[in-house]
């Protein structure tokens, strides 16, 4: 895998913001089958930034049912891992700057 495959998009929420502000940890949405060592890797070589720590988590895809017109439909949203990078002192990550 490559580093484009490893971090599928950065986490832009406003829980992940305050946690950025507070503690200065960045969340990543990333590859499934990724190991910590690989998102590191990506991570520094993608943001050009030093990685201090590192926590992931898995969640399972939920059942959805939805009703419409046409009666009841149930499905499963995807599975996903989600990483949380903390940076070395010092260092920070801007999403913005390509926008």
């Amino acid at each position: 895998m490559n580093n484009a495959q490893i971090l599928v998009k950065p986490l832009v929420t406003e829980k992940m913001q305050k946690i950025t502000d507070k503690y200065k940890q960045f969340g990543f949405l990333v590859h499934t089958a990724a190991t910590k060592p690989q998102i590191i890797e990506a991570v520094e070589k993608m943001y050009d930034v030093k990685v201090a720590g590192i926590s992931t988590m898995k969640y399972g895809g939920k059942m959805v049912t939805r009703q419409t017109k046409k009666g009841i439909f149930s499905g499963r949203k995807s599975a996903f891992k989600k990483a949380i990078i903390t940076l070395q002192e010092g260092q920070t990550i801007d999403f913005y700057a390509n926008i």
